[in-house]
């Protein structure tokens, strides 16, 4: 367990210090450019989110099939989402530089932050193919449990990026600088060689060498399999990315400077969160493989387990950043009202994070499991009525602004998290788990 959490944690760790400097850098210039940076980051995770169609299937099929020792099976289902992701990240770059000012409308984006925001998104949505990829092979990596090489990839990635993000941005010799379209320039270059190392670590440490018909055949057993699982899961991701972005909009809807507080603290609260998404990802990689191998009450143990110690770490971290929050929103701003306003939103962080990681473990607990469309089922309303419809009538008709946004989102957490953790305790995932793994091995008694 500790072998898996702590290279994703530093994968997860990496990125989020990515994203800050990225935040930071833009916010070098105004904040109305580092209000551009997260409204385009917003739109850019909200297209992404169309890749865990492919991304929440595949890791749980393979990992699945690699517990039943069908490592064929395995292999052919990793080729199957390489061409899958072909055409979602082709069909996605397209409808994102397309649909760029439209997005960015959508989201009530302030009059002084289109101009930044606008070419961004653009730039940023070119990316996505090579985004597409990279997710899936990384995914069928950690699969393998090769937590470690998709570490190295990222890291090599990350380091690519930075070193052509500031040249690019703010001109280096005869470069000139390009501002905020220079950082998602580095963003795509860096992707490129991501791809390349993932191809060559596919090769020599997986034995999957991709035939050129890989990279756009669409084989139907194989991406059934993934899609049974995927579908549920994307939806479930993609309904709360709506929820999501409608809070984004409240909080644009109450000016530029709200907007800049709401994405300096998210970037820090993609800190504080980091031990639970990696937690969660870590319990779908090992339910997976004991949900082929048929250890049920294994399964089940481990995630009441990772769930305590996930809550506990969660609250503790949450409180630490609270606590350090004034230090930390220094970074991006010196404005007052940003480091007061924001200061609060972290102490009501503490209050939502604990909610959160019961989503973040359990969820991932029952798809891996085969239990897939309960989470979208029972969270659909939840995320409708109490994130997007919370965050509105707190944040801009009651007038609360970003603490009632906030409290929105502390709520919807709570929940769904309750909601999924009783799902787990009643064993109502049983029956769907021996489905999976009697459709793996047929005709074998499974654990109990």
């Amino acid at each position: 367990m500790r072998g898996l959490v702590w290279p994703l944690l530093a994968e997860l760790g990496l990125a989020m210090a990515i994203g800050v400097a990225g935040t930071a850098l833009a916010a070098r210039h105004s904040d109305a450019a580092g209000a551009a940076f997260a409204i385009a980051s917003q739109v850019t995770a909200m297209l992404f989110l169309l890749f865990r169609i492919i991304g929440a299937g595949v890791s749980v099929v393979v990992t699945q099939k690699l517990g039943a020792t069908q490592l064929d099976a395995a292999q052919r289902v990793a080729r199957a989402v390489v061409g899958a992701s072909s055409w979602l990240g082709g069909v996605t770059a397209l409808a994102g530089w397309l649909a760029a000012g439209p997005l960015l409308t959508l989201l009530n984006t302030p009059p002084e932050v289109m101009p930044l925001a606008l070419p961004l998104l653009k730039t940023l949505a070119l990316a996505t193919l090579f985004d597409a990829w990279n997710a899936a092979m990384a995914s069928v990596m950690r699969a393998h449990l090769r937590t470690r090489d998709t570490l190295l990839v990222l890291l090599a990635m990350h380091v690519c990026h930075m070193a052509l993000a500031i040249p690019l941005m703010f001109g280096w010799g005869p470069i000139a600088p390009l501002g905020l379209p220079g950082y998602a320039l580095a963003l795509m270059l860096s992707r490129m060689l991501g791809l390349g190392l993932h191809l060559t670590l596919w090769r020599y440490q997986l034995g999957i060498r991709l035939a050129p018909a890989d990279w756009w055949r669409l084989p139907r057993p194989e991406l059934s399999a993934v899609l049974h699982i995927g579908l549920p899961g994307a939806a479930e991701n993609i309904a709360w990315r709506l929820a999501f972005m409608v809070s984004v909009a409240a909080a644009a809807q109450l000016g530029a400077t709200a907007l800049a507080t709401q994405a300096y603290v998210l970037q820090v609260m993609t800190g504080v969160m980091m031990f639970s998404i990696a937690s969660g990802l870590t319990v779908e990689i090992i339910v997976g493989y004991l949900i082929g191998a048929g250890h049920l009450r294994a399964a089940h143990q481990i995630v009441r387990r990772t769930l305590l110690r996930g809550v506990l770490v969660a609250l503790l971290i949450a409180a630490l950043a609270a606590l350090a929050g004034r230090a930390l929103l220094g970074w991006f701003s010196n404005d007052p009202q940003i480091i007061v306003g924001g200061s609060l939103l972290l102490w009501l962080t503490v209050l939502l994070e604990p909610g959160r990681t019961f989503n973040l473990v359990v969820i991932n607990a029952l798809r891996a499991a085969g239990d897939a469309r309960f989470p979208v089922m029972a969270g659909a309303l939840s995320m409708l009525l109490v994130l997007a419809g919370g965050s509105w009538l707190l944040g801009v008709v009651l007038g609360w602004g970003l603490p009632g946004v906030w409290l929105a989102y502390a709520a919807d957490e709570w929940i769904r998290g309750l909601i999924m953790w009783r799902r787990w305790q009643a064993l109502a995932w049983v029956p769907h788990a021996r489905r999976a793994r009697k459709q793996l091995v047929p005709l074998v008694v499974v654990e109990g």
